[in-house]
């Protein structure tokens, strides 16, 4: 009994190994004879491979895991080094075998219900998909150096950094100084190991999509039959009520011609065609150009190599031809930092960071292994550059605190040669781990500030006041007067700092559409692409700074020539030295008859004011003297009324007649007033004077 068991163990054992045997995954593509020498890895989801061998037969076969054949075809490129050239590429198609050559299905019995066949199921759909089909390459001759590139999935490379604040302050080292590391995480699931490959890390993403060049495409086709002139129902019949007869119509109208309307035109491609170009040297660098770039005379061809060393390194390829070369710079010591990450000590170990069509590319300069199913991180820079640790005041609703407290952020500026793709960053200061952060892509030279952490020892209040303000001459023609005034927003930042430490901090303040920043503080960056600025301010230790930004935009009106707006706008006219000299000739005539018609005018209003008042006044009087008429112990009071009514009436006929001569003088005045400014014509203000920065 007990020696049967062993068996029957020993057997279930050897079956388990057979079919863990049977289910390994293999590569997506193999082709014997032709090693993996290059891999160049984008960031969505595709890679480049390069293959190379010495192949001495008149056929290459390459076994394509079946989901892989459409981008396996699509982006075949080969390359002869040496030897004659390749005639075809042939592979299989995919046929429903149940269109020909099977069964018709047996009809059932009578009183016997058809049953459909069982669905496929998962494990029969994932061994179908692990299927490898074969891509046969029909060679011309027998003896060839061959490459072959081709694209197929492959997860993302990600980046990740590391940036330790104030690493470079010493007596050589510029002050604000950060050492900046960069490192790669590539991932390999491509069913095969990596051994002794030239790796590129390339920050961009090519367009790339899925092709199924290996499954037949029959596109539908229109049936026509003829079913002869059958009708088909029996339409109903129109029943008219008896009514006495209408009057004939009117004549119709002709039709109207209408001319044909113009075909559009023809819609501009939006996307770009890309293609791969190899390099000199056996690098194989999938390089990445717009079809705009591809039409240009002096455009290179999509696909070209010539022989050369195959080892030699990615980085150390000729320089001009490769958009430049340029190794990160060594970083300065590090004192009292031990437990910051520290620079590496052979700086040829980095990546060399390459430009090409727009795209930077890292190439790590020594061949690399990533087994199967495994990920390696592999130190793409590392690098001083100008950075420091500062306070950002940045609410977001994520983090309600925020909106009156701001983050401690790294700020660097991307001092490499190469774009930053987004990704976590880690911050050290003195040997210390301040936080964690994202950055987002970062173009060569541009500058980020990353929040990782919230500082409560400041406090920030935020009030806003609304004017309107200024005035200048926008246009004159037609004797009618514009002028342009600013709509002012002012939102005033104060910042409360209770800390031992004075706090440079940054107010991220979001801008508002079609405004400008009147006056800014120095170092402020109005960044219009996201909307917002970035205003500096310094915060004492334990004191207060109050912040204000200053928001105008231009707006019209049209206003009477005797306002104060007016005179406003035209005076500064007079006082530019840009002003146009006929332009001021002819407002300076006006604004002299001006000056005698605008006294002339507040003369006779101030005239018609008091008029009206005596008038009411005498009134008045009129009403009590009538209320006392009968009273004879009222003569004391019915004197002093009639005194005064008198007194009023007098005043009102010194009124009337001065009235009546400053009415002829503004009158004559106003005709020879309209008569100047119908002759100005101004159609361009000036430009408003910017303050100095």
């Amino acid at each position: 009994m007990r020696r049967f068991d062993v068996a029957r163990a020993g057997s279930r054992l050897l079956l388990a190994l057979t079919l863990l045997a049977g289910c390994a995954r293999g590569p997506d593509v193999d082709a014997s004879g032709l090693a993996l020498r290059r891999v160049v890895i984008y960031r969505n989801g595709v890679a480049y491979f390069e293959r190379r061998g010495l192949i001495d037969a008149e056929q290459v076969t390459f076994r394509v895991r079946k989901e892989k054949v459409g981008d396996f075809l699509a982006t075949l490129a080969v390359i002869e080094a040496g030897g004659s050239s390749v005639r075809s590429a042939s592979f299989p198609v995919e046929v429903d075998d149940g269109a020909e050559g099977d069964e018709a299905p047996a009809e059932p019995e009578p009183g016997v219900k058809a049953v459909a066949p069982p669905p496929k199921g998962e494990s029969a759909k994932k061994k179908d998909a692990d299927k490898l089909e074969e891509v046969k390459l029909t060679l011309d001759g027998r003896e060839h150096d061959l490459v072959v590139g081709y694209v197929a999935e492959t997860p993302v490379w990600r980046p990740s950094y590391r940036l330790v604040m104030g690493a470079g302050e010493g007596a050589r080292a510029p002050s604000k100084q950060a050492h900046l590391q960069a490192w790669g995480i590539v991932q390999n699931l491509s069913g095969e190991d990596w051994k002794g490959v030239r790796l590129s890390l390339v920050a961009g993403a090519p367009l790339a999509f899925q092709a199924t060049l290996d499954k037949a495409a029959i596109p539908p086709r229109p049936i026509v039959s003829d079913q002869g002139e059958v009708i088909a129902s029996v339409p109903t019949s129109e029943t008219t009520l008896a009514a006495e007869a209408a009057p004939p119509p009117p004549a119709p109208a002709p039709a109207p011609t209408f001319a044909p309307a113009a075909p559009p035109p023809p819609s501009a491609e939006m996307a770009d065609g890309y293609a791969y170009e190899f390099e000199e040297g056996g690098a194989g660098n999938a390089a990445v150009r717009s079809r705009a770039d591809a039409a240009k005379p002096a455009a290179r061809p999509a696909a070209k190599m010539s022989s050369g060393a195959p080892g030699r390194a990615a980085g150390q390829q000729a320089g001009p031809r490769r958009g430049g070369v340029a190794l990160a710079d060594e970083p300065q010591a590090m004192k009292g930092t031990a437990m910051n990450p520290s620079p590496p000590r052979n700086m040829s170990a980095l990546a060399a960071v390459a430009m090409e069509a727009g795209t930077t590319r890292y190439d790590i300069p020594f061949p690399v292994d990533i087994p199967d199913k495994s990920a390696t991180m592999v130190l793409l820079l590392a690098k001083q550059v100008p950075g420091e640790s500062i306070f950002l005041f940045a609410p977001d609703g994520g983090v309600p605190a925020s909106s009156s407290h701001p983050f401690r952020v790294a700020r660097f500026t991307n001092d490499t040669k190469g774009l930053l793709e987004r990704g976590p960053i880690a911050v050290f200061e003195n040997g210390a781990f301040l936080g964690q952060g994202m950055v987002q892509p970062l173009p060569p030279g541009a500058t980020t500030t990353v929040p990782f952490a919230l500082e409560r020892g400041l406090a920030v209040d935020m009030a806003r006041e609304e004017s309107a303000e200024g005035a200048r001459l926008a246009k004159i023609e037609g004797g009618a007067l514009e002028i342009e005034r600013d709509w002012v927003m002012r939102t005033k930042y104060a910042v409360r700092n209770g800390s031992d430490l004075a706090a440079r901090t940054l107010v991220k303040h979001p801008r508002l559409n079609g405004t400008r920043l009147h006056d800014p503080p120095k170092g402020t960056e109005d960044n219009l692409g996201t909307g917002s600025a970035l205003v500096p301010v310094d915060v004492p230790r334990r004191g207060t700074a109050v912040l204000t930004v200053d928001e105008r935009r231009v707006f019209r009106q049209q206003i009477d020539w005797l306002s104060q707006l007016a005179d406003d706008a035209v005076s500064g006219y007079l006082k530019d030295p840009r002003a146009d000299a006929a332009v001021v000739r002819q407002l300076a005539q006006a604004w002299d008859l001006r000056g005698k018609l605008r006294p002339a005018l507040d003369e006779r209003d101030k005239l018609l004011a008091e008029k009206q008042r005596l008038e009411q006044q005498s009134d008045e009087l009129r009403q009590n003297l009538r209320a006392i008429e009968k009273n004879r112990t009222a003569d004391a009071l019915r004197r002093d009324l009639t005194d005064r009514l008198a007194k009023a009436s007098a005043r009102l006929d010194e009124i009337t007649k001065r009235v009546i001569v400053l009415e002829m003088q503004i009158s004559e005045q106003q005709i020879r007033f309209r008569d100047l400014t119908n002759e100005i014509k101004l159609l361009a203000p000036l430009s408003p004077v910017r303050a100095a920065p």
